[in-house]
């Protein structure tokens, strides 16, 4: 049966008794409330970077700023109350329908619970049912899950049971120790020289040096030349710019800052410079094994630009990720040349859960678009096209 929070006390984590099967999904009130709960699961659970407190806090404080979304956060207990599995939330109204999916958005690559060994092995069914139950109580017309990985360190995402491939897939590295050894698997030979002589170019404007902010001012400092890069890029693609909205800039600040003074910050933000001057950056939500990439961007003047900044960024970044003892490296979801670093592929689905009369409706209108997505994004000839008409309309 269902819950609506009651009590948000602490409980063991850990393994329950195996006769304990009775689930009860409870709701808490607030982030205070959830805070030293949500620390001690990710820590003794697992989660991706984009579910850790600090990310998640940043978001909903940016977003709800002047917004109508609420941001409930659902907590699945076993009989023994024993929390199991924590799932933020944030439910938006369109249209007269109120949709929940898990929070982040699209700056999130992957959407996942933080869970337990015990939170990962409950059948999706049962899960499904009490998030209908609660669902009811929270008017929600539908969840609608995207870019849910089928497992996540090892363990399998409930939330995924059942659901259909997402439009795009994700692209991931494994790290060791050895970053020598790492890049010389995932950089060819002859790409690396071509590097090399890329950086030398770069070398006769100036000292390159690649930089990690460790404070306030320097995260600042390469989320502005990020957002001056960035503006200019989609400006030639004919793309509006998402990162121009304020409440993205707020919290991309607001995540670049949380945790940085104790170096864990829920961003890390690195940058290629030629003397003062940056000329690629590179935005990641991290954890202490994984390294999660969410923007990059490089200086569009064609004497910089020529010289690959970015991916010269990139190499260095990974190296310095080997360095800190990670042990995965993505470029998250999406289509682009250089990605194709990555030498692995990240499955990833996509559940739509109705609830109400009317949010079956939507849900079967929205698988209808993801599979037109999807059919899109995996034929090359499709997205040049796209591409090309985007950058004509620009030019015009």
């Amino acid at each position: 049966m269902t819950a609506t929070a009651r009590s948000s006390a602490l409980a063991p984590i850990g393994q329950a008794d195996a006769s304990a099967t009775s689930l009860r999904l409870e709701r808490l009130e607030t982030y205070a409330a959830a805070e030293d709960l949500w620390r001690r699961l990710q820590d003794e659970g697992v989660c991706t970077p984009y579910q850790r407190f600090d990310w998640a806090a940043a978001y909903r404080e940016a977003m709800a700023a002047g917004s109508d979304r609420a941001f409930p956060i659902l907590l699945l207990r076993d009989e023994a109350g024993r929390p199991m599995l924590l799932l933020p939330l944030e439910v938006e109204r369109k249209r007269g329908l109120a949709i929940a999916s898990i929070l982040g958005g699209k700056h999130a690559n992957y959407h996942c619970p933080v869970m337990t060994p015990r939170g990962a092995g409950i059948e999706g069914q049962e899960l499904r049912r009490l998030l209908r139950s609660e669902g009811r109580h929270l008017g929600i017309d539908a969840y609608k899950f995207v870019n849910l990985p089928v497992s996540w360190a090892g363990l399998a995402n409930p939330l995924a049971e059942g659901g259909r491939p997402s439009p795009s897939n994700a692209y991931r590295a494994a790290l060791d120790g050895d970053s020598e050894a790492t890049l010389s698997r995932l950089f060819s030979t002859n790409s690396r020289k071509k590097l090399r002589s890329k950086e030398a170019k770069l070398r006769a404007l100036g000292p390159v040096a690649h930089r990690i902010a460790a404070s306030a001012a320097e995260a600042e400092a390469i989320l502005a030349a990020f957002f001056a890069q960035k503006a200019a890029r989609f400006s030639e693609l004919g793309i509006a710019d998402p990162f121009a909205d304020p409440a993205t800039r707020t919290f991309l600040r607001s995540a670049a800052g949380a945790g940085l003074d104790a170096g864990r910050p829920a961003i890390e933000l690195h940058a290629l410079t030629v003397g003062e001057r940056i000329v690629a950056t590179f935005g990641a939500a991290v954890d202490a094994k994984r390294c999660c990439g969410m923007f990059i961007s490089f200086d569009p003047d064609p004497t910089i630009a020529r010289a690959s900044p970015g991916e010269l960024l990139l190499l260095r970044t990974i190296a310095w990720q080997c360095l800190q003892g990670r042990r995965v490296f993505d470029l998250g979801v999406g289509e682009a040349h250089y990605k194709k670093i990555c030498d692995e592929t990240e499955e990833l689905v996509d559940v739509l859960l109705p609830v109400t009369a009317r949010g079956a409706i939507f849900a079967a209108a929205a698988a209808a678009v993801f599979k037109a997505k999807r059919g899109l994004k995996q034929t090359p000839w499709a997205i040049e096209l796209v591409s090309g008409m985007r950058k004509h309309l620009a030019r015009r």
